[in-house]
């Protein structure tokens, strides 16, 4: 990926820390991979070992490392645990210091926020979000996650969005299941997810054919997750990315879905009119993480403060 600013010489490091897989990069600021690896995710101390093996012969030449991690984690500066995950269901990492674990290995600025976060400032830098001061990207697979740019900002406040863990209608005579999620059940990840869908039909999402009743209950609890977020952050796009999403024809069913939950309410021509461009899939298809932790490199080593100007 190139920008208009073309190819630099400074070097990045970039992580898509995953509850799967860490996907690790090296590439420049304008959005180009030079190396790129597959780290499976096990235990903390074997996956670091890994991670940093990667990074180690590029130490001296990267310039900044970003990093976006699956949660939640804590991006409070002025907290303990800042740079820890925190209470994941994942084996093993609860309180782990993932900022730390880089930070004593590399003496460079390590820039880290959610994976959906990053994956939202790389649709800045590079995707359909281009252009944008509020927007919101969502990704539904292995779990659902949301980032948001707000007048220009990501949105974090007292930890970071969860927008994959709210409370939805749950018509439990349509839909018996009880929903996956350790926490909650069924907010709209226990709902919705991949893994949902999987536990839910017993097949995968890619195994189940366009017909199948699964997709019209899918686009209705991913639809009222969409209105939820219209109505609270007015964005100007909504972005929908992941594996599940990779269903293109889930895409007609949201729309029309979101129009009827509206009914109307809101008086925007973006929806009303031209819904098909307002709730659209990410243009980075499987790319958004690893390109986002290059763009929250970039931007930590430019600025700071965190400003996103360089983006208008």
């Amino acid at each position: 990926m190139k920008n208009q600013e073309g190819r630099s010489n400074v070097l990045l490091g970039a992580i898509e820390a995953g509850g799967t897989k860490f996907c690790c990069a090296v590439g420049t600021p304008d959005g180009n991979v030079i190396r790129e690896i597959l780290i499976p995710t096990t235990t903390p101390e074997e996956t670091m070992r890994q991670v940093i093996e990667f990074f180690l012969p590029q130490g001296g030449k990267l310039a900044a490392i970003g990093v976006g991690s699956f949660g939640p984690i804590q991006l409070n500066r002025d907290l303990p645990k800042y740079g820890c995950i925190t209470n994941t269901p994942k084996n093993g990492w609860v309180d782990f210091d993932l900022l730390g674990s880089l930070q004593s290995a590399f003496p460079i600025p390590v820039a880290l926020d959610t994976d959906v976060n990053v994956a939202a400032l790389a649709e800045v830098y590079w995707g359909t979000a281009q252009g944008l001061n509020t927007f919101v990207y969502i990704t539904v697979g292995t779990g659902i996650g949301g980032g948001a740019l707000v007048e220009g900002n990501i949105l974090h406040g007292l930890t970071h969005p969860e927008m994959g863990h709210i409370r939805i209608p749950h018509d439990k005579i349509r839909d018996p299941f009880p929903g996956i999620c350790p926490y909650h059940g069924d907010c709209l990840e226990g709902l919705a997810s991949g893994p949902a869908l999987e536990a839910r039909w017993g097949i995968t999402a890619n195994g189940l054919p366009q017909e199948h009743p699964a997709w019209s209950l899918e686009a209705e609890y991913l639809a009222m997750g969409c209105v939820n977020w219209i109505c609270t952050l007015s964005p100007e796009r909504v972005i929908l990315g992941g594996g599940v999403m990779q269903q293109r024809h889930l895409f007609a069913l949201i729309r029309d879905r979101v129009v009827l939950l509206l009914k109307g309410y809101l008086d925007a021509p973006e929806i009303i009119h031209n819904i098909d461009s307002f709730i659209v899939p990410s243009s980075l298809t499987g790319r958004s993480g690893i390109l986002g932790a290059l763009a929250l490199a970039r931007l930590d080593l430019k600025f700071r403060e965190g400003t996103f100007q360089e983006m208008a």
